[in-house]
């Protein structure tokens, strides 16, 4: 059966009409972005070579091009024998329908963009996916946010995905992930330039605000020891954080760091997406209106790979253990010894490779 996609890499919006979210909210004209490498082989309905990668909080469809070393020919997800597919987001800034995209009055959608969850995404995504002519997937796998969106396919739609591999993320948010993506969140609306969600084009922006919640964010993503040896107490080149008078403008060289790291983030973000992913990463919870985390996670009968990193202060490894005690089909169970903490699944390529290789090898 011929399902008409986009070339290899090229970006393409598939339209889902009126979208209604978890909470009772409606999307109208709702479309999601996506790319896709490879060719689709077998039934889109059934048995086929479809891998669909799901994204972190800040990522996007173009999975090519932020998890380089896994996909592409003679890679671990090997396009040459694999159709990759990879969508955006609902509510992120990278094609698909979120705060900074047209409403159909003309305007940003702002603050008028609802809530989103986890399922949401995960909704939105099948029926995109749906639409385009694809109701069942070999597999599904991403990491952190990614992971909560491939977890969550495993339990709302297990007919139609036969494999998942879940990575660096847990079964719900823990009080500690709520409170620090919080402040993230504080850190955006907090800016005068929010004006309550509704910056759009008025030429202001919060990226002062984004900004200092990427600073927030980007201690969780990486390992402290990876921190402390990189930098330790270094001072940045050319400046004196150890003067007679606090001046943010002198300072060690981790306050660069950091501070390089959340413009680059301004730059390339929108501050209400960010706000709206960080959100529904808060409401991310299997359990809710399953019978709770543990009935809902022995529920699951897709065979199911988790791997998680032994120095992630985000979702720490024990997380990941709960996962593998619990979920009702266990595939795998794999750790990533690495200093770089919860960004190892990203960074760590020859470790990944093999992680990503023996997921492979296991659903054929």
């Amino acid at each position: 059966m011929n399902v008409p996609l986009p070339p290899p890499g090229q970006l393409a919006h598939q339209s889902i009409g009126e979208f209604g979210t978890e909470a009772g909210a409606s999307i109208s004209e709702a479309s999601i972005a996506y790319r896709r490498w490879g060719e689709l082989r077998g039934d889109p309905h059934g048995a086929n070579n479809v891998l669909l990668v799901e994204h972190a909080l800040t990522g996007d469809s173009n999975a090519a091009e932020w998890w380089c070393e896994a996909i592409g020919p003679g890679k671990a997800l090997d396009t040459d024998h694999w159709c990759v597919i990879s969508t955006n987001a609902l509510g992120s800034c990278y094609g698909s329908t979120g705060p900074a995209s047209t409403h159909p009055d003309g305007r940003a959608w702002g603050s008028r963009f609802p809530a989103v969850s986890i399922r949401d995404m995960v909704n939105a995504e099948r029926a995109a996916l749906e639409h385009i002519g694809i109701t069942h997937v070999h597999a599904v796998l991403g990491g952190s946010m990614g992971g909560a969106r491939t977890l969550e396919w495993t339990l709302l739609h297990p007919d139609r995905v036969s494999y998942a591999c879940v990575i660096a993320v847990s079964a719900r948010a823990s009080a500690w992930q709520i409170g620090i993506q919080d402040a993230q969140i504080s850190a955006v609306t907090g800016d005068p330039d929010w004006l309550g969600g509704d910056y759009y084009g008025t030429g202001r922006s919060p990226a002062a605000g984004l900004a200092a919640a990427r600073r927030i964010a980007h201690l969780t993503y990486r390992g402290e020891l990876e921190i402390d040896e990189r930098f330790g107490t270094s001072a940045q080149p050319g400046e004196n954080p150890l003067g007679p008078y606090r001046d943010r403008d002198q300072r060690f060289a981790v306050q660069s760091y950091l501070d390089h790291q959340g413009r680059k983030l301004a730059e390339r973000f929108d501050a209400g997406c960010y706000v709206t992913l960080t959100d529904a990463l808060n409401r991310h919870d299997v359990g809710r209106g399953r019978g709770g985390l543990n009935k809902a996670l022995a529920s699951s009968r897709v065979p199911t790979m988790v791997v998680g990193v032994d120095t992630d202060i985000l979702y720490p490894f024990h997380q990941q253990e709960h996962l593998s005690r619990n979920l009702g089909d266990l595939l795998a169970m794999s750790k990533l010894s690495s200093p770089v903490g919860h960004d190892a699944f990203l960074v760590e390529a020859r470790p990944m490779d093999i992680v990503l290789r023996k997921f492979v090898s296991l659903i054929g």
